[in-house]
Parts: structure tokens; C-alpha cells; sequence
């Protein structure tokens, strides 16, 4: 008998009231659909099918893995997650399972410009033209300074991003968005990591980036600025897509009483989720600590 058939019969059936067997309300829709009782009996017996049964499983580990990251992986870093669990299954699959959960992602909210031009800075050139790319770590980074919204008023956060695993190697936060934010990022990042003497820090044209106490501070690292032009968010966009990320996968769905609380939040998102957890599809999939890894393993084998 077709399942569709005996899922109709079921459904009508008083479990309650049974005659040899056979609820008399099933007998009779039985007999209109011209199914046999063995029929019917069989098919309870066989269950769920192998193919329903495998939705079954995927669809639980897809719901553990969407809430696992709070809602902000889609069904492409959902996928990628299965896989690397071993699962051999396809991305539209995964795709229409999570349709049918009503499992979406946090989405974006449109881009602000939020940069104050600073000088000209005619004499700074543009030296990543839009090639986020780097060939080992320590050689190309970029910067920015966004705003973050707290019950006691606004605190900013400076980054600074290395191009070459998309790794937030420094940042820091103040309530404030004077020079000395800027300079704290970079400040970190050259401490905790290995900078190549002439390495590139690329920025916007906001007044932080083009301050003498900045660029003093690019030169004591030995680091070559690099500026996009005012307002162009393409220019600088690897430092806007983390902000983005940040933003729209934890601030967007925070709701913050206190600097501190906001401060402590955002360390945890860099440190313990972005760096370590988050899959990036511009590194196949993997995360910035695992990227890193494998190239210093590497080395070490050579």
C-alpha cells in the first residue's frame, strides 16, 4: 500500500476502541482506500524508511549545530560543520532542512559610513588596491574603528586584522575615538605577533589613521601605511566584513547595560569564537587559528 495512504488510515484510527485487532473506524477507511488489513499491518511493521530516518538525524545535528553557533551560521557553514564531522551529505540538502526547521540565520543591517576624514594624506598611497590576500602571516594588515551601542553611551573598538588567515591579531576599546584607540590595536598586535619589518597596515583616511601620534607609532613598529580613499567601503573592505560579522552574528542580538559588559562580550566573540571557532569560506572553510597552524606546522617541517 502506498504510505500515503495507510498515514491517512492511521490518522483516523481510535487507538481506543480495537476489533480483532483493527480499530473499526481504520477497518472501514481501510476498505474505501482498498487496502488489505496485512497490507496495512506490514507496513506499521517496516516503520520509518532508511531515507526518513536519515533526515531525521541530519535534521537534530543541523538544529545542534545552528544553536551551538547562536544562529549565525547558514546552511553553506552548516554544511561545511557536517563534513568536517564526517558526514557525507550535500549543501541543498542541508539547505531545504533548514528551510523546513525555519532555521535563518541573523541577517545583516545596511552599512554606515562612520569614518571622519582626516588630512589629505596625498603622500600615502594605496597599497593593497582591494587585494586582501598574503602569501604568509605578518606581511599585509588591516584596520578600523566602529562603534558599539551600551546603555551608558557609545564605546568604540579598534582592529587590526592580518590579511594572510583573516586572524584579528589586535584591537582595543575606549569610550573615546582618538588617536590612541588606533594605536592601541596596533600596539597589540605587534606584541603578540610576528611582524615583518615594511609590513603593510592598510586603514581608512579617518582622523585617527592620518594623526602624527599614529603615524609616529607606524614608524617606531617599522610598518608602511597604507590608506583607501575616504568613503569607499571597498577599499578597506576586509576590515568591514569582520565588523559586519561582528556586529550582525553578536551586538545586533546583545543588549548591553555597562561598557564593561559590552567590552568583556566583544573579547570573548575575537578571542574564543572569531579567531578560534568561526569558519571562513575565503579559507576553505576553515578557521583563522587553524590556517595559522598549518603554516607554522609546515615550516617546522621543512
Amino acid at each position: 500500500m502506498s504510505e500515503r495512504y495507510a498515514f491517512i488510515a492511521a490518522e483516523y484510527a481510535d487507538p481506543t476502541v480495537v476489533v480483532d485487532g483493527v480499530a473499526p473506524r481504520l477497518y472501514q477507511m481501510l476498505a474505501w482506500l482498498g487496502v488489505s488489513r496485512s497490507g496495512y499491518h506490514e507496513w506499521r511493521r517496516r516503520g520509518e524508511s532508511a531515507a526518513a530516518r536519515r533526515r531525521t538525524d541530519l535534521g537534530l545535528k543541523i538544529e545542534a549545530l545552528f544553536d551551538a553557533h547562536g544562529g549565525r551560521y547558514g546552511y553553506r557553514r552548516i554544511h561545511a560543520e557536517l563534513l568536517r564531522g564526517g558526514e557525507d551529505v550535500g549543501d541543498e540538502l542541508v539547505r531545504r532542512l533548514m528551510r523546513e526547521m525555519n532555521l535563518v540565520a541573523v541577517q545583516p543591517r545596511p552599512f554606515r559610513r562612520t569614518t571622519i576624514p582626516g588630512e589629505a594624506a596625498a603622500d600615502r598611497p594605496d597599497l593593497v588596491q582591494r587585494d586582501f590576500t598574503a602569501d604568509r602571516p605578518g606581511v599585509k594588515l588591516v584596520g578600523d574603528i566602529t562603534y558599539i551601542r551600551t546603555w551608558e553611551g557609545w564605546l568604540y573598538l579598534a582592529t587590526v586584522i592580518d590579511c594572510f588567515n583573516r586572524e584579528v591579531i589586535g584591537w582595543a576599546v575606549a569610550d573615546h575615538m582618538r588617536a590612541d584607540l588606533a594605536v592601541a590595536a596596533v600596539d597589540m598586535a605587534a606584541r603578540n605577533h610576528l611582524l615583518e619589518p615594511g609590513c603593510i597596515m592598510h586603514h581608512d583616511r579617518g582622523s585617527q589613521y592620518t594623526s602624527s601620534e599614529y603615524m609616529r607609532k607606524l614608524d617606531q613598529l617599522d610598518l608602511r601605511a597604507s590608506v583607501g580613499r575616504t568613503g569607499v567601503c571597498w577599499d578597506n573592505a576586509l576590515a568591514e566584513s569582520f565588523f559586519g560579522a561582528l556586529k550582525n552574528e553578536r551586538v545586533h542580538v546583545m543588549v548591553y547595560p555597562t561598557r564593561r559588559k559590552a567590552r568583556d562580550d566583544i573579547a570573548w566573540y575575537i578571542e574564543m569564537y572569531y579567531n578560534r571557532r568561526r569558519l571562513h569560506s575565503t579559507l576553505g572553510y576553515r578557521t583563522p587559528n587553524e590556517v595559522r597552524s598549518r603554516y607554522e606546522s609546515s615550516l617546522a617541517a621543512a
